[in-house]
């Protein structure tokens, strides 16, 4: 894919001349001829560097620099001027400016200064690639058939271009299988974008996936790139594909067909090229058969399917997800915990609903609330009837407390010194966390139990990192 170049210039003759030699040696180019459009440019446009005249009207090019370099630090930016001077260089390459060339200018120095600037941010990304590659990185522990199969259709399809569907019930690591693609595949050294088609309202469908044009309707006071514009040149991961409103399912198929779309209120066709990931906990097939999700945006996704298993499929594997996850949360501060041959066999004999994510909450909730380390077969017992019965009842169980006080506040122990927002805190992740153990992970059917917005349960659950 060429990189695109941004020209900032309020001589016309420049921008003119400057956009021939760049298109002559490969590059795109976008060229306004002042500082104020340039953040409009970039909101729409995918751009890899940008030349920058410092002396316009208006907003100067220094000015712009700065804003440019604390909305966007990783872009380079190359300062030309007419009227150069040492301090004004200086000045540039101190708030970040890559290179600074004075008029006239010399169109081989610009080419080199263009080369060098994209090539040093391209070393960049993949420093920060190889720093992110030698930190531990998250996967599915176990090594049973079912998860070994899993852990190897991933290795094999994620060096590919293929389009991948991922599917399983609720809590069994959907997300996280996507990010394993992800971080296997050619286009690691992007973000992958996401995108909760389950969330979407269909009134904000099309702006959300492909943007919108400003004055394009009520609200749109500036122009905004979508998600696949976004997603240009990498991966687009669209969850909870099964969710999705007919309408909605009918234009994204047109996108993934024909690999261009207009913005909302736009007249310009955006080409792109994008890598798809989907994924679902419903059975497609059936709900093709209840004319709930079309037929071809199914055979369109599901180039390679991809199935992960419940837990209760792969139950020698709980000891170490148990390992693993408590590790984890000896890290945040929770304190080691340790359990015990027939506190492990109770875990191990449990049928988990909800799949690893009741697994994390479960271990989660027990070492947040116990103190001793050592934790007996009674005590799972006791948090894993907290599913059914609440904490306050459970540790009131434990601990013995009298039927006046467990009349009076519900509310399992908090430590000493927690502030009111935290004490709320505390009781939002636990009382969600039930609910949702009580409706096997269904984020609709607990949305609907507990009287919210199946959106704003999202939301929630995502501010309190209870979503996976």
């Amino acid at each position: 894919m060429a990189d695109n170049i941004l020209i900032v210039d309020d001589e016309s003759s420049i921008r003119e001349s400057l956009a021939g030699i760049l298109v002559d040696e490969g590059f795109e180019t976008v060229a306004v001829e002042s500082a104020e459009e340039i953040f409009s440019v970039l909101e729409e446009e995918r751009i890899n560097l940008v030349l920058l005249d410092i002396w316009m009207p208006g907003m100067d090019g220094i000015e712009a620099l700065k804003r440019i370099k604390k909305q966007l630090p990783a872009i380079p930016v190359i300062m030309i001027s007419g009227h150069g001077n040492i301090e004004t260089a200086v000045q540039a390459t101190k708030m970040g400016a890559f290179d600074f060339i004075e008029k006239p200018l010399s169109y081989d120095r610009v080419i080199l200064g263009v080369k060098n600037g994209l090539h040093i941010a391209q070393l960049e990304r993949e420093n920060i690639i190889l720093k992110q590659k030698d930190r531990p990185k998250p996967g599915f522990s176990g090594e049973s058939e079912a998860i070994t199969s899993v852990r190897e259709y991933i290795k094999r399809v994620a060096p590919t271009d293929a389009w991948v569907l991922i599917r399983g019930e609720h809590g069994t690591g959907k997300e996280l299988a996507a990010h394993m693609i992800h971080r296997l595949s050619p286009y690691s050294h992007k973000a992958m974008v996401e995108v909760n088609c389950a969330a979407i309202p269909d009134e904000l469908i099309e702006s959300e996936l492909f943007g919108h044009e400003k004055g394009s309707f009520t609200g749109a006071t500036s122009s905004r790139r979508g998600k696949f514009d976004q997603a240009d040149g990498g991966i687009i991961f669209l969850d909870e594909i099964g969710d999705m409103s007919l309408k909605a399912q009918a234009k994204i198929l047109r996108i993934l067909e024909e690999h261009r779309f207009e913005r909302v209120g736009g007249t310009r066709t955006i080409k792109i090229n994008v890598r798809v990931l989907a994924a679902t906990n419903k059975n497609l097939e059936e709900e093709i058969e209840k004319g709930n999700f079309r037929a071809d945006l199914f055979w369109r996704l599901n180039v390679v399917p991809i199935h992960l298993p419940p837990l209760r499929e792969r139950l020698e594997d709980i000891p170490m997800l148990v390992d693993s996850l408590m590790n984890d949360y000896v890290k945040k501060g929770y304190g080691k915990r340790v359990f015990s041959e027939e506190a492990l066999q109770m875990l191990v004999s449990h049928n988990w609903p909800g799949n690893i994510r009741e697994l994390k909450n479960f271990l989660e909730r027990i070492s947040i609330m116990t103190s001793e380390n050592l934790i007996t077969r009674e005590q799972v017992e006791i948090f894993l009837s907290s599913r059914k019965i609440g904490f306050g009842e459970d540790l009131r169980k434990n601990n013995k407390v009298n039927r006046q006080e467990k009349q009076d506040h519900g509310l399992p122990e908090l430590p000493e010194g927690i502030s009111f927002k935290e004490a709320k805190i505390l009781f939002e992740r636990k009382f969600l966390r039930n609910k949702l153990s009580e409706n096997s992970g269904n984020i609709s059917q607990t949305a609907e139990q507990i009287g919210l917005e199946r959106s704003h349960l999202h939301k929630k659950l995502k501010r309190l990192n209870l979503a996976n």
